[in-house]
């Protein structure tokens, strides 16, 4: 086992979104020094970021030189190619392995793993031409969801097939490439887990957040999600078991249907921190960032002790509508933080920043920080 990375060294990280904004918080908080890699400038990662290199994920050499120049390299979205991941390993240690990234960044495979570790998943079918399509649509009916194997995320990459007629409207549209077919979960609500596994094999997780999405984008977590002990012991395994067969050093999110009859069926993996873990970063003893940074180092996992209950709210680019949010109603509020990401234009649907609010209960929490994003949008 190497020797864990130390405080004083430099973390390499592939991407520049928010993500690795708070993971470079996090990081030099605590002595390290950051370098992020992306084809972006001026990016929510390079503003807190000691350098920011501006090179295609592609560009392989560009990948050797910038993961020459530190001690780890962990990423901070799944869609970085494995390519670049393998070429940054040649020369750094790299957490999680790229083998992590390979399986969750591709539905099929993603779906296949979960399947023979023995993990409930929706009913799914592989879809690979027109002809696939039909036959999965009369093997699980509709309505049913036609997803893209490849760069789906917030709702990007999907059709929903009400009616058999619709498939070739449906293959067409998402460009005929590699998909899967699932089947239509009437569930009760979606919650998810944040874990992390160290280079010891130790797990720690955040519990259960509940989770509400609108348009296909998460719009709100709450911690602690209000589900019977037997679901959240059983969400838990779950996410244990995912990071141990994948052999994971790192933060990993297993996203959940929980079904009417509180069934759990895994819906998506994102093997990085997540936004519905955003509240750790003020709710927590240790945040989903810290942590990931102490995994990734070689170093003890912290405590995930919840201080209080919380509730977080993303602010879309869509409150940008009528001009400047009122950044004062929120910073008036004493139990609310706010989050921007320093984005350089705010665009609807796209993720500029988040509130978090602290109560004595997570129905308060929750309250809260509706209310105070609701305010923002005042004119």
């Amino acid at each position: 086992m190497s020797k864990p990375v130390l405080p004083g060294s430099v973390i390499g990280v592939l991407g520049s979104g928010q993500l690795g904004r708070m993971f470079a918080i996090a990081a030099r908080r605590m002595g390290y020094r950051v370098h992020t890699l992306s084809p972006d400038s001026d990016t929510p990662t390079g503003q807190v970021s000691d350098e920011e290199v501006i090179a295609s994920y592609d560009d392989l050499d560009a990948v050797r030189r910038f993961a020459r120049r530190v001690q780890v390299v962990t990423y901070e979205f799944e869609n970085v190619p494995l390519a670049t991941a393998e070429a940054a390993a040649e020369v750094a240690v790299v957490r999680p392995a790229g083998t992590v990234l390979h399986t969750t960044q591709q539905r099929i495979r993603e779906k296949t793993f979960l399947e023979k570790a023995g993990l409930r998943v929706a009913p799914f079918r592989t879809v690979y031409s027109l002809d696939d399509l039909r036959q999965a649509i009369a093997a699980l009916g509709t309505p049913a969801v036609l997803k893209t194997a490849d760069f789906g995320y917030d709702g990007k990459g999907q059709f929903r097939i009400t009616d058999p007629g619709q498939a070739e409207l449906a293959w067409t549209s998402l460009g005929g490439k590699d998909c899967v077919l699932e089947a239509y979960i009437d569930f009760a609500c979606e919650v998810s887990v944040v874990a992390a596994r160290d280079v010891f094999g130790n797990f720690a997780h955040y519990g259960v957040i509940y989770n509400e999405h609108r348009n296909h984008i998460l719009d709100i977590s709450v911690a602690p999600a209000q589900v019977s002990p037997r679901v959240a012991a059983e969400a838990v395994e779950a996410a244990r078991t995912v990071l141990e067969k994948l052999d994971v050093v790192g933060v990993l999110c297993v996203e959940f249907f929980l079904t009417q009859d509180e069934k759990l069926l895994i819906n998506e993996l994102a093997p990085r921190p997540h936004n519905s873990g955003h509240f750790t970063f003020d709710a927590c003893l240790t945040s989903q960032f810290e942590q990931q940074l102490r995994a990734v180092c070689g170093l003890r996992l912290g405590s995930t002790d919840l201080l209080r209950p919380a509730a977080m709210a993303n602010l879309l680019g869509d409150l940008w509508q009528h001009g400047e949010p009122d950044w004062a109603s929120v910073c008036a509020q004493p139990d609310v933080k706010l989050h921007l990401y320093g984005k350089l234009e705010a665009r609807p649907g796209r993720k500029m920043g988040h509130l978090t609010s602290l109560a004595h209960t997570a129905e308060e929490a929750l309250r809260k920080v509706k209310a105070a994003r609701e305010a923002l949008a005042t004119p």
